[in-house]
């Protein structure tokens, strides 16, 4: 399965009998298909359905060029080019196709190993071809081959313990020294340095002479002068395991799907060998060896840094990219992080996380929140479906209005949040935190037989936060808004308006005056082409860089909710602290029923917490009330106006009262505890007379 970008295109070569089928999972998405230089054909148009698809059989061999035609979306407008999937049945096995010119090919046979040189600066791909398969790797220096993988070291200067899903960014040997740099990783769980299998492992479960990686790296490392080991402390590639509550190491199938791989930059002359594990009598291969492929790159190519993303389990993997404000932050600093899918500043070199919170606390920041996701939800059923899925009362909201909602299972459990903005009648666009909300709302109206399209605008609309009680002094002399819209001056909370940067022929923009800090300011939605161009304006106007430390101490002052902090699919909006979100009504709304009940019967309760001395406080921390635990920190932080340590907490409700004295464990949650008191949140402004100013 492979995806045509929207706007975009993909060449495909068949052979004779293979199969191919092309769907519009979002709809009204066209897709123009040419087969070996005959006539365009246009197989599929703005009318289609979501999940309209279209199939073929070659005949001969022939190459196939798949088009996803589209403009790119200004953010006013709401016809964003989506993807479309392909989907490929071939008569004979084919291999991923590589990615970029290859130097050198290794297949390693199932339950074997092969030994390999690769030069300083030259990418090593390890393939897992069938899905489900460990490939154990070692590598050496190969000037001096008695220095190799060194699993202490690595994990000490890591600062991660073993073992653990996903990777280190760089291994190291022992003598500190990098070995090699973890560039892409589409699987995302992987054993860091547990012993390859062994003889002894198998004699131990008793299959005495089963075939193991640790001999099998001896017998090819041999000819190099390395000396044999009864186990190999390798990375594991593909290998799923992970430690137990109890501290036991616990393994199961692995993650891997058939294509992904892990791409490496040698970082010296090095000296390396891959496995395909050989277990076939534990889980760790599904209990089927399967081939590995080894590919190398030369050290020209340029490959860039990501981690896959998946929308669904079987959904292709995504690796994290660049937002269009990409190049102008990345001129201002080298600290970037993973958040949903792409790279974002975590701090800027001049100044860091806590000169750029008081920025916003005193002026005003720009903060890059490309990540979120934006769906386009439109057509007949659109106000019906987003009635049906959300909390909120959606028929009530006004075209130009925004609200914040929740969207729940129907066990109460929470999906995500997000807010709603409304261009018409008809016209609404979703932004949240999941790519899986738009696979279940649109799941959501294939159920209930309604016409309507949510087609995702993540990559046609990036957007700057700009937040702080100079924003909208900075902001509104640089914003021309027609006069059917409003001006920045007269924008209300919850609003948006639709305009343009330096004039009626200016860069198209909308503007909403919400955001994630308590402050005063308005989310910024552009097109990525015209990324930057905005940055530097609202820089040279006085807006100062901000990244995602000082974003997280910001929305806890505040008391806003982050997911897999606050909520998740097992905890409901009234424990999440969203409950003003939930709107009753007696029009029926997916997990209405279930909210009732746990509104009234509450078991746990979001709080505030007022943290005695300066030990830092984490997400996970224990809650206790004596012995008992009663809750957990969700959300904490050394506040820089408060002078104090605060947190988020989630607690059982009898212990939800204000000034209720609990105390946080540390260490096991028994020896050492820091005194608490139970308070109301926001922390900071909790009369939110800044955000309405």
């Amino acid at each position: 399965m492979i995806y045509v970008r929207g706007g975009a295109s993909l060449a495909v070569e068949l052979w004779q009998g293979d199969e191919l089928e092309v769907v519009d999972e979002q709809g009204a998405q066209p897709c123009d298909l040419q087969i070996s230089g005959e006539p365009l054909q246009r197989v599929l148009d703005e009318t289609s359905l979501p999940g309209a698809s279209f199939r073929m059989m070659a005949v001969q061999d022939c190459a196939v060029s798949i088009s996803a035609p589209g403009q790119p979306m200004q953010p006013h407008e709401q016809v964003p080019p989506t993807d479309l999937r392909v989907n490929l049945r071939r008569t004979k096995g084919a291999s991923p196709a590589p990615l970029a010119k290859v130097k050198a090919e290794i297949l390693v046979r199932a339950a074997t190993a092969e030994s390999y040189k690769v030069e300083a600066g030259d990418y090593i791909q390890i393939i897992d071809l069938d899905g489900q398969q460990c490939s154990d790797y070692l590598a050496f220096d190969a000037g001096a081959p008695e220095h190799g993988l060194d699993s202490t070291t690595t994990r000490t200067l890591g600062g991660r313990i073993y073992p653990g899903p996903g990777l280190y960014a760089k291994f190291f040997d022992d003598r500190m020294l990098p070995l090699v740099e973890v560039i892409r990783d589409t699987c995302g769980r992987h054993d860091t340095f547990g012993l390859a299998c062994s003889a002894k492992s198998y004699e131990d479960a008793g299959y005495p002479g089963h075939p193991n990686c640790s001999d099998n790296f001896n017998q090819v490392l041999a000819p190099f002068g390395i000396a044999p080991r009864a186990g190999w402390p390798a990375i594991n590639f593909f290998f799923n395991t992970q430690v137990a509550a109890d501290g036991m190491i616990i393994a199961d199938e692995a993650w891997s799907r058939p294509g992904d791989y892990v791409l490496l930059r040698a970082m010296r002359d090095l000296i390396c060998a891959s496995s395909s594990c050989a277990d076939d009598v534990f889980t760790t291969n599904a209990y089927n060896p399967t081939d590995i492929l080894i590919r190398i790159y030369d050290k020209s190519e340029n490959f860039s840094k990501g981690i896959a993303q998946r929308m669904t389990p079987d959904a292709e993997p995504r690796l994290s990219r660049e937002s269009g404000f990409h190049a102008a932050t990345s001129k201002l600093t080298r600290n970037f992080i993973e958040n949903g899918g792409f790279w974002l500043p975590s701090c800027f070199t001049d100044g860091g996380a806590v000169a750029e919170y008081f920025a916003c606390r005193e002026a005003a920041a720009m903060i890059d929140l490309s990540m979120l996701r934006k769906f386009e939800i439109t057509g007949p059923d659109a106000e019906a479906l987003l009635a049906l899925a959300m909390t909120r009362n959606i028929r009530k909201l006004a075209i130009g209005q925004v609200v914040y909602t929740a969207l729940c299972y129907e066990n109460g459990g929470m999906i995500d949040d997000g807010t709603v903005m409304r261009f018409g009648a008809n016209n609404f666009r979703f932004v949240c935190g999941s790519d899986y909300s738009g696979v279940w709302l649109r799941e959501l109206a294939a159920a209930r037989g309604m016409r309507v399209f949510i087609r995702s605008s993540t990559d046609q609309l990036h957007n700057l936060s700009l937040q702080g009680p100079r924003s909208r002094e900075i902001l509104a002399p640089l914003i021309f808004t027609p006069p059917t819209q409003p001006s920045i001056a007269e924008l209300k909370w919850f609003r948006f308006t639709i305009g343009r940067l330096d004039g009626p022929q200016g860069i198209p923009l909308v503007i909403s005056r919400t955001g994630y800090t308590g402050e005063l300011g308005f989310e910024i939605w552009v097109h990525p082409s015209n990324a930057v161009e905005l940055w530097n304006r609202l820089a040279d106007a006085g807006a100062q860089p901000m990244g995602l430390e000082a974003l997280d101490m910001l929305r806890i002052e505040a008391g806003l909710i982050l997911a897999g902090h606050e909520f998740s699919d097992e905890t409901d909006p009234f424990e999440a602290g969203i409950g003003f979100a939930v709107v009753d009504r007696d029009e029926n709304f997916i997990g209405r029923d279930a909210l009732r009940r746990r509104a009234a019967n509450p078991m746990r309760k979001l709080v505030g917490l007022l943290i005695e001395g300066n030990e830092p406080i984490h997400h996970g921390d224990c809650v206790h009330s004596g012995r008992a635990q009663i809750g957990v920190v969700t959300s904490a932080v050394r506040s820089p106006i408060l002078h104090q340590s605060i947190a988020l907490a989630r607690v059982d409700t009898y212990y939800a009262t204000l000034e209720t004295m609990l105390e946080i464990g540390k260490l096991d949650g028994q020896q050492r505890r820091l005194k608490a008191k139970v308070v109301g949140f926001p922390h900071y402004d909790p009369e939110k007379t800044r955000v309405r100013a």
